[in-house]
């Protein structure tokens, strides 16, 4: 057996070699993400007990390894080195599908040669919160995979817990099934998982950000549990993506004028040129639905710029859920709409293996589509980084292949 094989080169069957390709970040390249990752040569990483390697066949990209590239909002590197871990790299990469390659003591639910893809929540399954019940997703425990920790997708060879493999559909490509699972079932667990806020048929759903990667699984997801989405977006290309999609109406953003941060209620002026045009976008809300409700659900995710809005259009009664804030942190609430009108502003983060089961058997079915636009080399992957950061990235989600082919899509 080699020490080192190309990307593509299938070592013997279980074999482990000593080194493997990865695209890595470290300290000293930290800025944007095309001059941040490097594909370099580093060691395999050990096998532990719970433990699974995973052969990489391709990765999905997505907005947190941009954040990785950047070293801000956290400098990933030196956040483990202080918890005592010795890499001073990091291999990102938090979804991807692959083969099962080794597996450590005590794994039981997957074998060598497995094809699985990765669910990315890590947790301490004999955490006390954890044994107590709680959601996996609220343990002091949770990172996600491939940002918080190291040896991530982008690599010949990824190290995950034996728990975090889910097999993988089979009327999937390896890119195709690199996609979906991140922003799939973070936009699964929005949409079903906050009782009684959950999507029930006709419900009216208004969808930020409609053709992105969160965007277009949450149009599907709506879809099949009946609700009626309606999206908006930035451009009437995007609008149509969406549209294909299933979304029954769509709105474009560039129409108003009133995003950002909520005025001062004590300026008359100035919040009154923001009702009215808050109203504006509620009017067209009502006219995309064809009748004159409010959404039951906001699915957010954009943050600063659009959730004064969201708070003031969602129903009497009904839920605004956000999983980020791309725009800024700093969200602004009308209180007199969260309480009168007794609304919920609810926070949802990632996924917990239920919810990426569930999801997975969607897209097994059909129902739901990766939503995979655009596929990139190994070596591209910086590239596709940076068409996120940019914001140039195209409607749906991205995804690189690593040892894959074209051949294997």
């Amino acid at each position: 057996m080699k020490e080192l094989y190309d990307l593509g080169e299938m070592p013997p069957t279980g074999m482990v070699p000593k080194k493997m390709h990865a695209s890595v970040i470290r300290s000293e390249r930290f800025g944007l993400p095309d001059q941040a990752f490097r594909t370099e040569v580093v060691d395999v990483p050990p096998v532990r007990r719970g433990q699974v390697l995973l052969y990489m066949m391709a990765a999905g990209i997505n907005y947190n390894n941009v954040w990785a590239a950047l070293g801000k909002p956290l400098d990933v590197i030196g956040a483990r080195q202080r918890k005592g871990e010795a890499e001073d790299f990091h291999i990102g990469g938090s979804e991807g599908s692959a083969i099962v390659w080794a597996v450590g003591d005590g794994v039981r639910n997957v074998e060598v040669g497995d094809h699985v893809v990765v669910s990315g929540g890590v947790w301490d399954e004999t955490a006390q919160d954890i044994r107590l019940g709680a959601d996996p997703m609220t343990s002091s425990t949770n990172l996600a995979w491939g940002y918080e920790t190291n040896f991530g997708a982008f690599a010949q060879f990824a190290l995950v817990n034996d728990y975090m493999c889910v097999p993988k559909p089979d009327r999937l490509s390896w890119t195709e099934a690199a996609a979906y699972v991140l922003s799939g079932a973070t936009a699964y667990r929005q949409l079903t998982s906050w009782q009684p806020h959950v999507v029930r048929p006709g419900d009216p759903v208004l969808i930020w950000g409609g053709s992105g990667g969160l965007g277009s699984m949450a149009i599907q997801i709506t879809r099949a549990f009946g609700g009626i989405p309606i999206a908006v977006v930035s451009s009437d290309e995007r609008a149509d993506y969406c549209l294909k999609l299933g979304a029954h109406g769509v709105i474009n953003r560039k129409d108003f004028s009133h995003w950002g941060r909520l005025p001062d209620i004590d300026d008359p002026g100035a919040y009154g040129a923001w009702v009215k045009e808050v109203r504006r976008f509620g009017s067209a809300f009502w006219e995309q639905l064809g009748e004159r409700r409010a959404p039951r659900i906001v699915f957010e995710h954009v943050g600063q710029n659009t959730i004064p809005t969201s708070m003031y259009l969602c129903d009497n009664a009904g839920m605004v859920v956000t999983c980020a804030g791309t725009t800024g942190y700093h969200a602004d609430v009308d209180l007199r709409f969260l309480w009168m009108r007794q609304k919920r502003l609810q926070g949802s983060h990632g996924y917990n293996l239920r919810q990426c089961h569930e999801l997975t058997q969607l897209v097994a079915s059909g129902s739901v589509d990766p939503c995979l636009s655009q596929v990139g080399d190994f070596s591209e992957v910086g590239k596709l980084h940076q068409l996120m950061h940019d914001n140039l990235h195209p409607a749906g989600n991205m995804a690189v292949r690593v040892n894959a082919s074209g051949h294997d899509e």
